[in-house]
């Protein structure tokens, strides 16, 4: 059995708020699944599983706050369950007969008797059906709660994340059928069906928890948020009105235990004027580490960008608008190709000492329309092609600005890059964020007199700056950086 911990999603983050479960007790999940919902200062973040078994016990209720590394869940290994030998009498009904210290009998106490042994195909293995093994232990041996037996979550054949993405859609899953794997439903196949519901109202996800825990309509309530969307602080206010879901003072349930509990469980900091504040001090405080601790150098150059602009333009000829390269995937993979000529620059500092990194991951600043900047992360941007980049950086993009960022989306950047190019910016002088010993800065395309042959014309320019840490490197290092950036941006083939 393995713990499921409020994960480090941030050099900076020290504590996170649990806002929503997409698992009960009793779920099968893999590595990679999406399991709760976690606000940090900055954004909301989809935390996924790092083991495969299945979800024993749910030890913390949404709306708590606690330190990183604190056990949220236990999660059983998946042997117990899918343990053929162990509990192939189990599949069928009957638990297997165990010993007192909980070993199986051994062979000489079972009946006496010659056994038959089943005739074996060669290359034919000892194990159950696949009819057998597909079916699920009872509730007897899992130790999981019973589930409804009707609803979306009765639906055996839909993984948590499924179940969750047909809330949010109001499909039926009741009604679809599977195009998966023995029949079993895909998010493609939620993502293509008709709702059956209503229109749902904006709401975030902690604010639909609180509402379904509470009975309150979510159409009832007036939301504070970006577009009207209903907020935790919302749903509460709507519980101390008479004439929001339960009356003042009810308590709802528990969706751990069942027990009841008050409504002083909805977050009095969750108005909209708060996370972003929230937002800015921890900014304010990442920074501050940043200038105390790193003594930065800056450099900057400029770059002509008509051999590029020329081969985009070359590029998108005859494609659609949505499938068009942008010059911001040029300066992306140039930054990653650059870091991967210059490895001193791609790292961490940590205990006194540079510490390489054995891949580039880009992270990209996003600024929010609710205020404040994140970080999503590129991983190993440097081998991806132009197309699968681009559609990399706008999908992170748009999720990071919804706030459904996945963990792993979150960390493990070795070297940022910041691009205010969208917002007129000539140049950009950034700062480094630890443990990462540098920043790529890019500006505005600004057409600018330039010589070049010995003739002076007008071409597109970009300014590239770079800042960085002077304990891992110096101007020398950083000037090797920008001039690799240079040469790869005028020679957009080989990007």
């Amino acid at each position: 059995m393995t713990a499921f911990t409020m994960p480090s999603l941030g050099a900076d983050m020290d504590e996170g708020l649990l806002q929503e479960w997409l698992v009960r007790p009793g779920d099968r999940v893999h590595k990679g699944d999406v399991m709760a919902v976690v606000e940090t200062d900055k954004a909301a973040i989809e935390v996924e599983c790092f083991e495969s078994g299945t979800v024993g016990q749910l030890l913390v209720e949404p709306g708590t706050r606690v330190p990183v590394g604190t056990p949220l869940a236990l999660i059983e290994d998946q042997a117990v369950p899918d343990q053929r030998a162990g509990f192939g009498e189990a599949v069928a009904g009957k638990a297997p007969t165990r010993t007192a210290a909980g070993q199986q009998p051994a062979a000489r106490h079972q009946r006496p008797g010659p056994r038959k042994k089943a005739a074996r195909k060669p290359g034919a293995t000892s194990e159950p059906a696949p009819s057998a093994a597909r079916k699920e232990p009872t509730d007897e041996h899992v130790h999981a709660p019973p589930k409804p037996s009707g609803g979306a979550d009765s639906v055996v054949g839909a993984g948590p994340l499924v179940r969750h993405l047909a809330v949010l859609r109001g499909v039926d899953l009741t009604t679809l059928l599977g195009t998966g794997p023995g029949g079993r439903i895909t998010r493609a196949d939620v993502e293509h069906a008709q709702p059956q519901l209503a229109p749902r109202v904006r709401a975030t996800p902690y604010a639909r928890r609180l509402a379904h825990d509470f009975g309150v309509d979510l159409a009832t309530v007036r939301g504070t948020g970006e577009d009207g969307a209903v907020r935790a602080a919302d749903v509460g206010m709507a519980m101390r009105s008479p004439v929001g879901g339960n009356a003042p003072g009810r308590p709802g349930r528990s969706p751990l235990t069942g027990d009841t509990r008050p409504d002083a469980a909805v977050r009095k900091d969750s108005r909209p004027e708060d996370r972003t504040d929230a937002r800015r001090r921890a900014i304010a405080d990442l920074m501050s580490r940043s200038n105390r601790e790193i003594p930065h150098y800056y450099l900057s150059t400029a770059v002509d960008l008509a051999a590029a602009q020329d081969w985009l333009r070359r590029i998108n000829r005859g494609r659609p608008p949505a499938d068009r390269l942008v010059p911001a995937a040029l300066l992306l993979k140039a930054a990653a190709l650059a870091a991967r000529e210059v490895p001193t620059l791609n790292g961490y500092w940590r205990n006194n000492g540079f510490a390489p990194a054995s891949e580039i991951n880009l992270g990209v600043a996003v600024s929010l329309r609710q205020g404040g900047l994140l970080a999503p992360v590129i991983h190993r941007a440097d081998t991806l092609p132009l197309d699968a980049l681009m559609g990399r950086l706008k999908d992170l993009v748009q999720r990071a600005r919804r706030g459904r960022l996945r963990g792993s989306e979150t960390t493990g950047a070795t070297l940022t890059v910041t691009n205010l190019g969208d917002q007129g910016v000539e140049a950009v002088f950034g700062v480094v964020h630890p443990p990462q010993v540098a920043l790529v800065g890019f500006g505005a395309v600004v057409e600018r007199p330039w010589a070049a042959n010995g003739m002076l014309g007008v071409r597109p320019v970009v300014t590239a700056t770079l800042a960085a840490d002077h304990r891992a490197t110096d101007g020398a290092v950083g000037a090797r950086y920008l001039t690799a950036v240079e040469r790869l941006l005028q020679q957009p083939e080989e990007l």
